[in-house]
């Protein structure tokens, strides 16, 4: 069974070459475009991408920056799988735009993201959906659990109004950190 899944014997030595070389690439790309930042909660792994600066400038002001990031309403939180299957889609969509360079110049929320936004809405802040008094207060308080989204009426949370990217245009925000070594940099500039 082994044997049909080997090359042949002339085969062997640049199949070896070859696989190591896209082994490598994978690794480097990997490496370069900061992906591994990507796997966890920071923040500042969203303004890798220079476009998420109004977004991170915008949240690093609200209410909402000590208690949650951006993992915490832009991914679902049913189940760890459904978690990281939903970063890493959004993520593969987001890193194909940014690389082909058709980012838009307004961002908008897809539809399956805007769902998950507003589940974590309800998830972090039942405890007011379900407050007597804020129920006799607010007009047509049933709406709320049925046909609108959250940010129908609660637009400025947490992100202000980020029309464009000039929407910020004196914030400051973090810049991604150079992936490439510091011996490497110090050769390029002599």
């Amino acid at each position: 069974m082994l044997k049909k899944i080997l090359p042949p014997d002339k085969w062997k030595i640049p199949v070896l070459i070859a696989s190591g070389i896209l082994v490598g690439a994978f690794i480097f790309i990997f490496f370069m475009s900061n992906a591994h930042s990507y796997i966890s909660d920071d923040p500042e792994a969203c303004v890798n991408c220079h476009i998420m600066a109004p977004q991170y400038a915008t949240w690093n002001h609200s209410s909402h920056r000590g208690v949650a990031h951006c993992n915490d309403c832009h991914v679902p939180h049913n189940n760890f799988l459904n978690k990281f299957y939903f970063k890493a889609k959004d993520g593969l969509r987001h890193a194909t735009i940014f690389t082909l360079r058709n980012e838009p110049q307004v961002i908008f929320i897809k539809e399956e993201g805007a769902e998950v936004v507003h589940q974590n809405c309800v998830r972090c802040h039942s405890e007011l959906l379900i407050d007597p008094k804020l129920n006799a207060s607010v007009k047509n308080f049933d709406v709320h659990m049925t046909d609108r989204k959250c940010w129908d009426c609660h637009r400025e949370v947490p992100h202000g109004r980020v029309n464009s990217l000039s929407s910020v245009p004196n914030a400051m925000v973090p810049l991604p950190q150079n992936p490439v070594p510091d011996w490497l940099q110090s050769e390029s500039n002599n």
